[in-house]
């Protein structure tokens, strides 16, 4: 869209500061001695976008171009020019269209590859990852490729297990996650298929071309664990039975997660021996207590539908209450844990007081944050939920 000024009797007109474009003279209205006769405004996208900013809905034709009418002062007008590249109405319809529903895919295959487990997966990769470092020489290209060759078949191979259990819970997400795309009908059968299993070809592919023998463990023990939780077959299922159904979460989150992709970058990216440190240790049991509490907690918002299919989660066997506070006892017990460890380790005495804020500033708020909970509300439950998540990306 062209700018351009009508300079009527010895007054200049100025374009509104809020308008974010170049003034140009337009030397074909330049000679105008008097007002123009305004006409109704075009009905294009152009004149739209101006109209929105102003209040005023009228223009002016002089040669060739039609001007829109910006605003008036004593004697003068301000216009713009609509240039031929303005674009119908109908065609700007179309182009809105075709953005929106790229968009509402994109934000359905968000919500599909559920964004709070993939994020969970690349800060436990990355954290790890740093534990086998022991000088800044450490941090190289190489280190860099081995940690991209870890973390892009660990979060396809992530969308596949979410999107395998997404599969089979169709009719209980309806319920207890209507928002998920499959369950409200944005994805049909054959797209959700489509993508679980591209997502487990590509792990794979890369996976084996990574040539980390520890990678390649990580991902067939989580494509076993992932594919015995969800697949409705004799002997699978575990997600109907709660200890299996825990045992999956915690084996996966707490052990493959910390104990595989640590030894990749320490024998096979920084070509040490492999050497369990302490401080992989310390993540490893630390993070048993929040994934066995992620395992149970993550099925207190979901009682309804999980007890109408059949699944004997433990909120559905003890209750949401008592399930509940078993969370909290179990988060308080880690953080206390982890206090007396980073009080009594060898660190020097800074690095021992960010580690007892620290914890102790987490386990505060989890603690308040609890007393006020309603465990019968659902959107509560859920966001407490996320916050667990939240907490265990940052211990």
């Amino acid at each position: 869209m062209i700018y351009g000024q009508a300079i009527l009797p010895s007054r200049l007109a100025f374009m509104s500061p809020d308008f974010p474009f170049k003034i140009f003279s337009d030397p074909e209205i330049k000679g105008i001695v008097g007002p123009p006769t305004f006409v109704n405004r075009t009905g294009s996208s152009c004149a739209n976008l101006i109209i929105r900013c102003r209040s005023q809905e009228q223009s002016a034709t002089v040669g060739h171009r039609t001007y829109i009418h910006i605003g008036v002062t004593k004697n003068s007008c301000t216009f713009a020019a609509l240039s031929n590249a303005c674009v119908p109405e109908h065609e700007a319809g179309q182009c809105e269209g075709r953005w929106n529903a790229v968009y509402k895919h994109v934000d359905a295959f968000c919500r599909f590859s559920r964004p709070h487990t993939v994020i969970g997966t690349v800060i436990g990769i990355v954290s790890v990852s740093l534990l086998p470092v022991e000088s800044i020489t450490d941090i190289s290209l190489i280190y860099f490729d081995g940690l991209l060759k870890a973390l892009l078949p660990a979060i396809f191979m992530n969308i596949y297990v979410v999107g395998l259990n997404q599969l089979f819970d169709i009719e209980i997400d309806k319920v207890n996650k209507p928002r998920l795309p499959l369950a409200s009908g944005e994805f049909s059968m054959e797209i959700g298929t489509a993508i679980v299993a591209l997502c487990c070809v590509l792990s794979f592919a890369l996976g084996v071309k990574s040539q980390s023998p520890a990678i390649l463990l990580a991902l067939l023990i989580s494509f076993f664990l992932g594919s015995a939780y969800s697949i409705n077959l004799p002997f699978l299922r575990w997600k109907q039975h709660a200890f299996l159904a825990a045992s999956c979460i915690l084996c996966v989150r707490a052990i493959v997660v910390q104990l595989a992709f640590f030894i990749h970058m320490q024998r096979y990216v920084l070509g040490r021996p492999i050497a369990l440190t302490k401080s992989v240790v310390f993540a490893t049991a630390f993070m048993c207590f929040f994934s066995a509490v992620i395992a149970l907690f993550k099925d207190i918002p979901d009682v309804d539908g999980d007890r109408d299919f059949g699944i004997r989660s433990f909120s559905v066997r003890l209750g949401q209450e008592k399930v509940f506070w078993l969370c909290i006892k179990l988060l308080l017990t880690a953080y206390t844990a982890a206090l007396a460890v980073g009080a009594s380790s060898s660190n020097t005495y800074r690095k021992k007081l960010v580690t007892v804020i620290g914890h102790g500033f987490l386990a505060s708020i989890l603690w308040f944050r609890a007393q006020s909970l309603d465990v019968e509300n659902k959107a509560s439950v859920t966001s407490f939920y996320m916050f667990i998540w939240k907490a265990s990306w940052i211990i």
